[in-house]
């Protein structure tokens, strides 16, 4: 029953706007101000961009995901659920846990937006997961608000429910559709793709700058020298030929030398530029410049700390919201391992296990499973806190010797 007082208040949500081939987008892919087209697949091509993306997905792809159940002593691992192995071995018959994760990061990253198709068998429950490519789907909302997904391939429309597709967006405006960081910087991408295309021409030059042959007389035909000309001294293969000039000719340069041109600097400030759109320390991509034995950890434990964690968050409770009927929400939930991440060196692990067990909340078993080896049967101790025999409390400190001395003072 509809109240008609409420119907005003509370109006249907427009579709979520995921098209920005206009003139009130004009931030997205195109043409960038360098005049470089930036898209997703040529700004892979440069070799930031491409590590960046290579070692975010990666690093998702390779931690550990279990799912949990609500336990009474806090959580345990729900191995006989049927999403676990899903997330943790094989989400379908073609691709293993780190490939189907390695790939949605990757088109997160660039589009901004990851889709995957999730197969459910007749009583709803999750059996395999297939990635879609996000630059062919369309999310859109029915007359009552309900959102449903729009995948075109091969020239045909699929229509899929919102409880058929797990959707992990990126950062967006409104909290439906991301926005792709690789169109977000396009002209920072595209200044990089300049310079490096700058280079590769300043090579293919013969690593000499461009220049004019001045002839003291006429030229009936300048094409013709000009062709004759680059076929035998232009290259990286004719760098150090000795031209041969005829007629009073002259070569006279007229280009600026890249090291003039701040050429390096240029290069290595788009690195820089790229690994600040993804949140990526220099060093994890090679530039070592800042980095030292004595902060590169601490920019490691930065980089899981301010870089991974957000992205972990917001894939658990995708997967949370997606895979899960709404009574199983209650009772399970996904994880993503990051503890190997934020291990220390050996020495650190083991002073830090020796505080935790001393202190009684770490058992043996405890550290055992955070170093990877098998328990200790509980029947051998494996499981027990224990505590430190020396600790008392400072109004009990005196009390043995007191007790002690009016025992000695009987005995006279």
């Amino acid at each position: 029953m509809k109240i008609p007082f409420l119907s005003r208040i509370f109006q249907t949500r427009a579709s979520p706007k995921n098209s920005f081939w206009g003139s009130a987008y004009s931030f997205f892919f195109g043409t960038s101000s360098s005049g470089k087209a930036v898209n997703e697949r040529t700004a892979l091509q440069t070799t930031a961009v491409y590590a960046c993306v290579r070692i975010l997905a990666e690093t998702i792809a390779s931690l550990p995901t279990h799912t949990y159940r609500y336990a009474p002593n806090g959580k345990e691992k729900a191995t006989d659920h049927p999403i676990y192995y899903l997330l943790h071995s094989e989400p379908n018959p073609e691709m293993t846990s780190f490939v189907f994760r390695e790939t949605l990061m990757g088109h997160l990253l660039l589009w901004g937006n990851a889709y995957a198709q999730i197969i459910r068998d007749g009583r709803g429950k999750a059996v395999a997961l297939y990635p879609l490519l996000p630059n062919k789907m369309t999310v859109n909302r029915t007359d009552q608000g309900i959102l449903y997904y729009q995948y075109e391939k091969d020239g045909q429309s699929y229509f899929l429910r919102n409880y058929e597709v797990l959707h992990i967006p990126g950062l967006g405006f409104d909290g439906l559709i991301g926005y792709s960081p690789i169109a977000m910087a396009k002209n920072a991408i595209g200044m990089a793709i300049a310079t490096e295309e700058y280079g590769a021409k300043f090579f293919a030059n013969g690593a000499n700058p461009g220049g004019v042959l001045e002839h003291p007389g006429v030229v009936k035909d300048p094409a013709r020298i000009r062709e004759s000309w680059n076929a035998v001294y232009q290259g990286s293969g004719n760098a150090h030929r000795v031209a041969v000039l005829e007629e009073g000719m002259k070569f006279q340069s007229i280009g600026i030398p890249p090291e003039q041109a701040q050429f390096l600097e240029t290069r290595k400030f788009q690195l820089n530029e790229i690994a600040r759109i993804f949140r990526i320390p220099p060093h994890m991509i090679g530039d070592l410049e800042k980095s030292s034995f004595s902060n590169i950890e601490q920019q490691s434990l930065e980089f899981v700390m301010y870089t991974l964690d957000p992205w972990v968050v917001r894939w658990e409770q995708a997967l949370q919201r997606a895979l899960f009927s709404e009574s199983e929400k209650r009772q399970y939930f996904v994880k993503f391992n990051v503890d190997g991440l934020l291990r220390g060196d050996y020495q650190s692990r083991m002073n830090g296990y020796a505080v935790g067990r001393q202190n009684g909340w770490l058992s043996s078993n405890d550290i055992r499973e955070l170093e990877n080896l098998n328990r200790i049967p509980a029947e051998l101790g494996g499981d027990l806190y224990l505590i430190n025999g020396n600790m008392t409390k400072l109004a009990d400190a005196g009390a043995f010797a007191k007790n002690n001395t009016k025992g000695m003072e009987g005995s006279k």
